[in-house]
Order: structure tokens, then sequence, then C-alpha cells
């Protein structure tokens, strides 16, 4: 039985509280983050909400310690019950009315371990967006100048080099240069990125979760690593079906009375998973034809029916319900229970 419910709004260095005490006084308060934890531990074991942005997740651990239940709230749930100006004792307050509903859309605490595995993901998606970004600047830059590359990376890598010894492509020795500098830095990038993704499939064996998930159809190192910083023990989610919709692999409804309607996917939550699991399925379809088991055969009566493009997205949802059941359950992938 918790002593009072407080709501936390966050930033990097202050702090602001809200919270109704039992004479229904309402104590607003402020505190440095030096203040935060010293505060807390001299206060009764309280049921705390904080919006799930940067930092929530240390500070849940760190509050959970102190005895208080700690519960990370989805920020667009939230939103909708902040009151007046936006200032930040009202988002405190905001965050003190939604932690108090029964029906409250609740973030999973992320252990040290996973964000781990997330901080991997984080920094090769910089390096591989960094590369994209270069690759589009130096094709902008040689059109400027007569000088055109076929798309894609293999192409760019291929023809610049070329382009480099071509001494009647009218660059200028100045031009030659910067290109010659920017082409050293994508096989820079290129290295860094190899780089990652061995470590990241270190990281996927040396986790059991995730080297179980790896026997699931369409879940390679990077979707297994990634889908076990984002589930955990799968106890943030009350079902698969609710772990599937977290990750926006489900139709966005637009209904009103007795009339149903479906749209596209909703693309909630996890982009960067939802990517994965949509491109993993997308290469179990389309080598699924000729198949004699029974999700191949599911596939392809699928893709007859609804198209490639759906099959894809169903079977990504699939996989998520089972990642999550293998999760939750501490179950192995059984092919026949797919």
């Amino acid at each position: 039985m918790h002593n009072s419910v407080v709501g936390i709004d966050i930033a990097k260095n202050i702090f602001h509280l809200y919270s109704v005490k039992a004479d229904g006084k309402v104590m607003k308060k402020k505190l440095k983050r030096k203040e935060m934890l010293a505060f807390f531990a001299n206060f009764p074991a309280s049921l705390i909400g904080m919006e799930a942005c940067g930092g929530s997740h240390y500070w849940a651990r760190e509050l959970s310690k102190l005895g208080h239940e700690v519960v990370l709230l989805n920020t667009r749930y939230v939103k909708s019950f902040v009151v007046g100006n936006k200032n930040d004792y009202n988002d405190a307050q905001g965050i003190f009315d939604a932690v108090t509903r029964p029906n409250k859309r609740v973030v999973a605490i992320k252990t040290e371990d996973q964000q781990d595995l997330q901080m991997a993901h984080s920094l090769r998606k910089l390096q591989v967006d960094e590369r994209t970004a270069l690759v589009n600047q130096i094709r902008g830059l040689l059109l400027e100048r007569g000088v055109m590359i076929d798309k894609g990376l293999n192409q760019a890598r291929k023809q610049l080099p070329l382009i480099l010894e071509d001494a009647d492509n009218g660059l200028t020795p100045a031009a030659r240069e910067f290109i010659a500098q920017a082409y050293e830095r994508l096989k820079t990038l290129d290295e860094d990125i190899k780089m990652h993704d061995r470590r990241i499939t270190r990281l996927c064996q040396e986790n059991a979760l995730s080297k179980r998930f790896l026997d699931v159809p369409g879940i390679g190192p990077m979707t297994a690593t990634l889908a076990v910083a984002d589930i955990g023990t799968g106890k943030g989610y009350r079902s698969s079906r609710d772990y599937a919709a977290s990750l926006g692999v489900v139709p966005r409804q637009h209904s009103s009375g007795d009339k149903p309607v479906y749209l596209g996917i909703s693309k909630r939550g996890n982009r960067q998973l939802r990517t994965l699991l949509i491109h993993g399925a997308r290469a179990v379809v389309k080598h699924c034809s000729g198949k004699s088991d029974p999700l191949n055969q599911w596939l392809q009566r699928l893709v007859e029916r609804r198209g490639f493009n759906k099959a894809a997205v169903a079977l990504a949802n699939k996989n998520a319900r089972i990642l999550w059941a293998m999760a939750s359950k501490n179950e192995i992938y059984s092919p026949l229970s797919a």
C-alpha cells in the first residue's frame, strides 16, 4: 500500500514534483539533480509516475532501489491530462493524474543490459545515416560538375575510384582533392559499420534470449538484439497482441458506431525494430513459394489473397507476437506452434 502518489516532470538538472497529501493539500516542489535521490531516500514509499523520456529509465531504476514503485508513462498518453498552459508544474500534475488511472499506458523500465544493446544499435544507426548523407552529398556535388554516379551505395563505392582516376572528366584539382577526402571518409564509415555489425553479432550470441530469437524465421542478430532491448522479460505488456500493437504492426482504426474502418498500419512505437521485422519478413515471404511446411503454406495463401506487402506485414506481426511469447514464457521457438 502506497502512502502517496507523486508525479515528476524530469529534465537534465531540474525536477518538478506534484502530489496531494492525505489532508488534501497540494505539494509542489522543485529539486536539483543532486538533491533528487536524497529527497526520495527519506520520502515514504510511494507510487511515482514519470514520462518515458531521456534519462527516465535511469531514474526509474534508482528510485525503485529506494523502495518506491515507479511507473513510466507513454508521453502521448500523458499529454491528454495536462491542463492549462505548458509549464513544468502543470506537466507534473498531468503525470500525477495519468498515473492514477486504471488503464494507463505504461512503458517497461529497461535494465542496463537492455540499454547497452540499444546503445550499440543507436551508434550504428548514427554512422549508417552519416554514410547515407555523405554519399548523397558526393553524388550531388559531382552532378554539379557533370559527373553522374548511378543509384546505390555499391555503385558509389565502385565508381568513385574510377572518377578520381579519370583525368578527362573536367574536375579541378581542388574538387578532386575534396572528393578524394570524402571517399576516404566513406571507406572509414564502412569499416566502422562492419565493426558495429561484428559487435552486435557477438552480443547476440552472448545473450541467451537473443540467441533463442535467431530460430524464428526472418530474425537475424540485428533484429534479435534490438528486440531484447525493447521487450526485456515481456512483463511490460499484457499480451502478445499488446506488444504487436506497441510496435505499430497493426491496422489503424477509425471506426464509428457499428462501422469499423481499418486503415494502414499505425506505425507507432519503435520504428527501427518495426522496420527490421518487416524487412526480415519480406525475405521470408520472397522465398516461401514451393515449400510445404505450415508457415510457408500460410504465407503462400496469404500472398494469393492479400498480396506480397500485406503478407510481409502479417508475418512481422506474427513474429512480434512470437518474440513476446518466447521472452515472457521463457520458451524456445516451435515451428508447429507458429
